[in-house]
Protein backbone atom coordinates (compact mmCIF):
# COMPACT_ATOMS: atom_id res chain seq x y z
CA UNK A 1 0.00 0.00 0.00
CA UNK A 2 2.73 2.45 1.01
CA UNK A 3 4.67 1.65 -2.15
CA UNK A 4 1.68 2.49 -4.35
CA UNK A 5 1.08 5.77 -2.51
CA UNK A 6 4.75 6.72 -2.85
CA UNK A 7 4.76 5.71 -6.51
CA UNK A 8 1.68 7.83 -7.19
CA UNK A 9 3.18 10.80 -5.38
CA UNK A 10 6.45 10.52 -7.27
CA UNK A 11 4.62 10.16 -10.56
CA UNK A 12 2.76 13.35 -9.78
CA UNK A 13 6.05 15.07 -9.01
CA UNK A 14 7.68 13.95 -12.22
CA UNK A 15 4.81 15.44 -14.20
CA UNK A 16 6.08 18.84 -13.14
CA UNK A 17 8.78 18.76 -15.78
CA UNK A 18 8.38 21.76 -18.06
CA UNK A 19 8.64 21.76 -21.83
CA UNK A 20 12.18 22.70 -22.91
CA UNK A 21 12.99 26.17 -21.68
CA UNK A 22 9.71 26.72 -19.85
CA UNK A 23 8.53 28.27 -17.57
CA UNK A 24 11.68 30.17 -16.65
CA UNK A 25 13.71 30.14 -19.86
CA UNK A 26 16.36 32.47 -18.42
CA UNK A 27 17.02 30.24 -15.42
CA UNK A 28 17.09 27.03 -17.44
CA UNK A 29 19.45 28.51 -20.04
CA UNK A 30 21.81 29.94 -17.43
CA UNK A 31 21.89 26.66 -15.50
CA UNK A 32 20.66 28.49 -12.45
CA UNK A 33 19.39 26.28 -9.63
CA UNK A 34 19.02 27.94 -6.27
CA UNK A 35 18.59 25.63 -3.31
CA UNK A 36 18.61 28.23 -0.52
CA UNK A 37 15.11 29.63 -1.21
CA UNK A 38 13.50 26.18 -0.99
CA UNK A 39 15.02 24.76 2.19
CA UNK A 40 11.73 25.55 3.94
CA UNK A 41 10.33 22.39 2.26
CA UNK A 42 12.58 19.91 4.11
CA UNK A 43 10.23 17.92 6.37
CA UNK A 44 7.15 18.71 4.27
CA UNK A 45 5.09 16.08 2.46
CA UNK A 46 6.16 15.75 -1.19
CA UNK A 47 2.76 16.67 -2.62
CA UNK A 48 2.36 18.04 -6.15
CA UNK A 49 1.66 21.47 -4.66
CA UNK A 50 4.86 21.49 -2.58
CA UNK A 51 7.09 20.05 -5.30
CA UNK A 52 5.67 22.49 -7.84
CA UNK A 53 6.49 25.34 -5.50
CA UNK A 54 10.02 23.97 -5.01
CA UNK A 55 10.48 23.79 -8.77
CA UNK A 56 9.28 27.37 -9.31
CA UNK A 57 11.10 28.95 -6.37
CA UNK A 58 14.41 27.21 -7.15
CA UNK A 59 14.34 28.48 -10.76
CA UNK A 60 15.49 25.03 -11.86
CA UNK A 61 14.77 23.80 -15.35
CA UNK A 62 14.07 20.27 -14.07
CA UNK A 63 12.85 18.67 -10.85
CA UNK A 64 13.90 15.11 -9.95
CA UNK A 65 12.16 13.40 -7.01
CA UNK A 66 14.26 10.59 -5.55
CA UNK A 67 12.60 7.78 -3.57
CA UNK A 68 14.40 5.69 -0.93
CA UNK A 69 16.64 3.14 -2.61
CA UNK A 70 15.96 4.53 -6.07
CA UNK A 71 18.90 4.20 -8.42
CA UNK A 72 19.93 7.55 -9.88
CA UNK A 73 22.50 8.51 -12.43
CA UNK A 74 25.38 10.51 -11.07
CA UNK A 75 25.35 12.95 -13.94
CA UNK A 76 25.51 16.55 -12.81
CA UNK A 77 22.97 19.01 -14.22
CA UNK A 78 23.30 22.58 -13.01
CA UNK A 79 19.68 23.25 -14.01
CA UNK A 80 18.17 20.38 -11.96
CA UNK A 81 16.76 20.43 -8.43
CA UNK A 82 16.76 17.04 -6.67
CA UNK A 83 14.24 16.24 -3.95
CA UNK A 84 15.01 13.24 -1.73
CA UNK A 85 11.84 11.70 -0.27
CA UNK A 86 11.63 9.13 2.55
CA UNK A 87 9.29 6.14 2.89
CA UNK A 88 6.63 8.39 4.47
CA UNK A 89 6.72 10.72 1.44
CA UNK A 90 8.46 13.45 3.46
CA UNK A 91 11.19 15.57 1.91
CA UNK A 92 14.52 14.83 3.58
CA UNK A 93 16.94 16.74 1.38
CA UNK A 94 16.90 19.25 -1.47
CA UNK A 95 19.96 19.79 -3.64
CA UNK A 96 21.02 21.04 -7.04
CA UNK A 97 22.85 18.87 -9.51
Amino acid sequence: MLASVLTAALAACSSLQPPAGEPDRRAAQSGECRVEPVQWAVGEEASPTITGRIWRESHAGLLRPIAPGQAVRHDHRADRINVDVDADNRITRIWCG
